[in-house]
Formats: structure tokens, sequence, C-alpha cells
């Protein structure tokens, strides 16, 4: 059941139709049929559907042992997941070191983000956010009445601690993190975060989301969870969408204090994993080697990217994620019909980033076809 007052769901999917990607839009200057067109492809696959480069997905797939769980599932699916949903909270409560009282389920860790702006912010009690970063935070925060107080990245493209904390006044009641950060895949420090985390004010509360945790290769991270702060406020969001490659069947998950979760779950959706989810969850954290052979693809992946990017002298964006950004010389809405016409999707528009493209990593052949695509061009409007 959805609480009362609560307005439609945001996903991580759909925000060119939403406040969040309303604003963002108006921010770059698009009219409202710009917008609708430079919308994200239908998710449904074709035969000659479009290279989907642009959600920034596991392209290479779940698991097999995943995929055989699914079926598991399926056969199931007939029967209410109680006693599997306890399984996955006592499951993903072990494979973090931390009692299940801890752990609160989500319908993808967009429902995460939802729980926590609904419970920390409203009139009254804004949000404190990085711009650009992920925006479902930021829509339901606003459908809560808040006002949404947005800080630039800095220079590097962290979060700019320092302005967030003079921004966040008395009356903050969240701020979020996105670490690494969406659509930069740049880091913040976990060092500067904890300096942050000792001079906030002490109602309130931050979520840190870390997406794409998996994929960072930096001395300077250091999860949240597997190195906890001994802080209620702190709340760390988590999904099987990235590199588990379970984005299409929605499940994430938060790690907090005890107390904090039990604030939480009043807000939590009732019976929000399904059947076929919760097997495949069981089944994605029972293969570390497949999660450490997906996360060695992905950084060979991020490596040749890189390398393509270099020979053709591009500026980008050092990536910690499955996704980079692109410098590309010229309006970022001119690359994405561009890159329409060869049937490739790419990153939609960001504010404050208009000469940026976001280009999530795929299969070699998918890539291959970017970079012929890229160096189609015009040469002149890239001067």
């Amino acid at each position: 059941m959805r609480p009362s007052g609560v307005s439609m769901a945001y996903s991580r999917r759909s925000f060119l139709g939403t406040l969040g990607m309303g604003a963002t839009a108006a921010a770059v200057g698009f009219s409202g049929l710009e917008r609708i067109a430079l919308g994200e492809p239908p998710r449904a696959a074709a035969p000659n559907g479009p290279r989907l480069l642009n959600s920034n997905e596991n392209a290479y797939g779940m698991f097999p042992s995943v995929e055989k769980a699914c079926l598991d599932g399926l056969r199931e699916a007939n029967r209410y997941p109680f006693k599997i949903y306890d399984d996955v909270v006592a499951r993903v409560a072990a494979y973090h070191k931390v009692p299940a009282k801890q752990v609160l389920l989500g319908n993808g860790s967009t429902e995460v983000l939802a729980m926590c702006s609904r419970a920390f912010t409203g009139p009254g009690r804004k949000l404190i956010c990085a711009v650009p970063t992920f925006e479902s935070s930021l829509a339901y925060s606003r459908d809560r009445g808040a006002q949404v107080v947005e800080v630039p990245l800095t220079a590097d493209y962290a979060h700019d601690l320092n302005a967030m904390l003079a921004r966040a006044g008395t009356d903050a009641g969240l701020v979020y993190i996105c670490n690494p950060n969406n659509p930069t895949a740049s880091l913040t420090p976990r060092r500067d975060i904890e300096a942050f985390l000792r001079k906030l004010p002490a109602n309130t509360y931050v979520l840190i989301d870390e997406a794409y945790h998996h994929f960072v290769d930096s001395p300077d991270y250091v999860s949240f969870i597997e190195k906890p702060v001994d802080d209620p406020r702190v709340i760390v969001a988590r999904t099987f969408s990235k590199v588990y490659g379970m984005a299409g069947l929605r499940l994430g998950y938060s790690v907090a204090t005890p107390e904090t979760t039990k604030l939480l779950q009043s807000w939590q959706l009732e019976d929000n994993g399904n059947m076929i989810v919760l097997h495949a969850a069981l089944a994605a954290l029972g293969d570390d080697a497949a999660m450490h052979a997906a996360v060695a693809r992905n950084a060979a992946d991020r490596r040749e990217f890189m390398r393509q990017a270099a020979l053709r002298k591009l500026g980008t964006i050092p990536s910690q994620a499955n996704f980079a950004m692109v410098e590309t010389g010229r309006p970022v809405r001119d690359v994405i019909k561009h890159f329409r016409q060869d049937n490739i999707a790419v990153g939609r528009p960001f504010a404050h980033m208009e000469n940026f493209v976001r280009v999530s990593f795929s299969t070699p052949d998918d890539m291959a076809a970017y970079w012929h695509c890229w160096d189609k061009l015009p040469v002149m409007a890239r001067q």
C-alpha cells in the first residue's frame, strides 16, 4: 500500500516525463516536443531495436546461475513469497555481516530513495544534493513539498561537501550522496564524507547511494556498508540492477541502524518483492565468482573505452562505474540525434553538462558501432 498523500512512483527510467527531468530539460533549453523526442526508447527487445548505451545497464545479462533461479521462482509464482522474502533479508544481512533488522528490501534501490525522501523531507525539511546527480530523490522530495537545494559538483566532479554543509543549515532533513555519482561516474573520497558527517547537524540524515559500488577501483573509496560508521543518520542503498544484470527484475536494499530501518519501514511498499526476483537475489549473492568476472569484464570494457577516447583526443571524466561522460565539443542534443540516426541510444542531457554525453559500456560489437558512429560526426563542429 502507498501512504496517503504520495503521488505516482518515479522510476530510474522515466525522468523525461517527470518533474525531475522536466527541470533538467528546461535548464538545457529544450522545448516540450524536444523533451519527448529525446526520451529513452522502449525497453522491450526487438530484432532491429536500438543499441542501448543509455541506461547504465549490464549489457551481458544475468549470470547463468541467476537465470536458472528465475525459472525456479517462476514455478512458485502462484504463491506469495513470504518465506523466501525473509530468506533474502537474512542472506543480504549475512553477506554484509550485519543483523537482519538493519536490512530493508526495496523495489529496486529506487524505492529505498523514495522511503528516505518520504521519511526525512517535506515542508520545512529540505533535501541537499549535488547537480548533476541521479534525480529520483529530488523528484520524491519535491513530491513531498520539500525544498530541494542543488549544489554544483567541484571542478574534479566530486560532491562539494563544504558547500552542501553551508546550504544545509538547521532545516535539512536529508542529504543525498550518489557515490560513484551518476551521471559523472566520479568519486567523492570516503575521508571527505566522514568529515562531512561529523559537521552535519544531528537532525539531518544522509543517504549514500552505492549503486555502482562493485565497479570502483580507487583507494579513495570505501563502502559505508563494508566499513560502517557508528551513526544512526547514515543509510546506504544498494541495487541488484548493475553488476548482477537484474535491472528489469527490480530489487534493491538499504542498510542502516535498526532504529533508522524501522523508521523507513513505515514508508515501504507492502509485498514489494516477487517470487522470481527473490530467487534470483539468493542465486546472485551466492555466485561471487560470476560477480567478480562481471567486475573484471567491466574494467576491461572501461579501459578499452578510455583508450578509444584517448586515440581521438577526447576529454573524459575518469570513470569509476560502468559508463563514462565524454566531452562532445557541441550541444549534447545534436550528438543524441546523430546517434539516433544509426539506431544507437546514448544518455540524455544533464543539467550543467550541456557539452557532455553519457555512454554506458556494452558489448564489443555495440562499442564498435558507437565509435564508428562517433567518427562520422562533422569534424569542424568539434573544433
